[in-house]
């Protein structure tokens, strides 16, 4: 059992200690799976960069009936008890969309929260190991909440700044926990910073090219149509499967889960800030970027009834930070400078629009192309995420 010097007293483990138990919470139970979603609270201080989610959001996305990522996935919920505590957490996922996909037998564990104690910790993640083989699969790979077109990664770097939207956050010493359970690093995702108040110092230089691309590769980039939504929809989703296709641990969307994340994400789409390319009417590429909501649902803390939905409605007009959360470009059109047109549109947009900058990612280690046009625009690498894996 080991406790980091700057752990809260309230999490360090007592030098006595009872001994843990791990039970499971089934995902119909209402009242146990509200202590699950609950539990964060007793771990993040007042003041912490930590931004608490919507109790309702999370209650829809634990809920088969209404996320249906569940269509295809099996998931069990765990926590961790001592002395009648409350002490940590965790889901076990199996993704079978996303293993046919790789050919892989992977658990995927995420949701994870544990006070400072190893010996938490070990109980929780093997409490997921076991579910896992009992069902065959044989490596585990995380933290997923619950794959990658959710929350992914273990924050390892970047703690002072509170998390953009739709971005996990967790103390410094959870690496520590993983780490010491023989959990070893399999991707680095990283997030960056874009000032809107400066020019990029490559900017004249992004401009030439962009005109180049319009001009002799026929790309023609509008933005998206917010009237035509279900139809934008269809056509970024079929650019998002082909052009993710080949990236790290990267599970195909259903239909089903496009529109329902479509639909989550339209509150906070800005026509201005979205953008699709084209090759003679054919949609090639797309750049969203969104409001960070974050800034205004973390002054709700977690409650919408009965003051937070009027905290929230109140910063929701004062957000002044925006996330590119995702652009994608098919296979064959890559190399061709579009992602520096989508760039530059965004960053001309955001300073009209009197936004302060905005954060970009995640972005995989690997994406070298990404990464450099991101630098190239002057973007600063603020945070790493890292997924782990370990054999089962």
């Amino acid at each position: 059992m080991t406790s980091s010097p700057g752990t809260p007293p309230s999490l360090r483990a007592p030098a006595t200690v009872s001994p843990v138990r791990v039970v499971p919470v089934s995902i119909d139970d209402r009242r146990a799976k509200e202590r699950f979603i609950r539990f964060p609270w007793s771990i993040y201080p007042k003041g912490s960069p930590w931004c608490p989610p919507l109790f309702m959001d999370r209650r829809d996305f634990l809920n088969p009936a209404k996320n249906p990522f569940f269509d295809h996935a099996c998931v069990q919920l765990f926590l961790a008890e001592r002395g009648g505590e409350i002490v940590g957490r965790i889901a076990a996922c199996e993704d079978r969309r996303g293993n046919a996909h790789w050919g892989s037998k992977a658990v995927n564990f995420g949701f994870f929260e544990c006070v400072d104690d190893d010996a938490v910790a070990g109980e929780l993640l093997e409490a997921a190991a076991d579910w896992g083989r009992a069902r065959g699969l044989d490596r585990m790979v995380g933290p997923l909440s619950f794959n990658t077109n959710h929350e992914a990664g273990l924050l390892v770097e970047g703690f002072d700044e509170p998390p953009a939207i739709q971005m996990p956050y967790n103390p410094p010493y959870y690496r520590g926990l993983l780490e010491r359970q023989g959990f070893e690093k399999e991707m680095d995702l990283y997030a960056w910073w874009l000032s809107a108040t400066a020019d990029p110092p490559q900017l004249p230089r992004l401009q030439r090219l962009a005109e180049k691309i319009r001009e002799k590769a026929g790309i023609a980039v509008r933005n998206i149509r917010l009237k035509d939504w279900d139809a934008e929809v269809q056509r970024v989703q079929e650019v998002y499967n082909d052009a993710w296709d080949q990236n790290w641990n990267f599970v195909p969307f259903t239909d089903a889960e496009f529109r329902h994340t479509a639909k989550d994400l339209r509150m906070v789409v800005k026509e201005d800030l979205a953008y699709i390319a084209e090759h003679q009417g054919r949609p090639v590429a797309f750049s969203l970027t969104i409001l960070d909501a974050n800034q205004a649902i973390r002054h709700a803390d977690g409650r919408l009834f009965p003051f937070g939905i009027l905290r929230l409605l109140w910063h929701l007009r004062r957000i002044d930070r925006l996330r590119l959360i995702a652009l994608g470009i098919r296979h064959g059109y890559r190399r061709r400078g579009i992602e520096s047109v989508f760039y530059l549109e965004t960053f001309a947009a955001a300073r009209r629009l009197g936004y302060r900058g905005g954060e970009i990612g995640w972005t995989l280690e690997s994406n070298d192309l990404i990464n450099r046009a991101i630098e190239m625009m002057g973007g600063r690498k603020t945070k790493t995420y890292r997924a782990y894996v370990r054999p089962t």
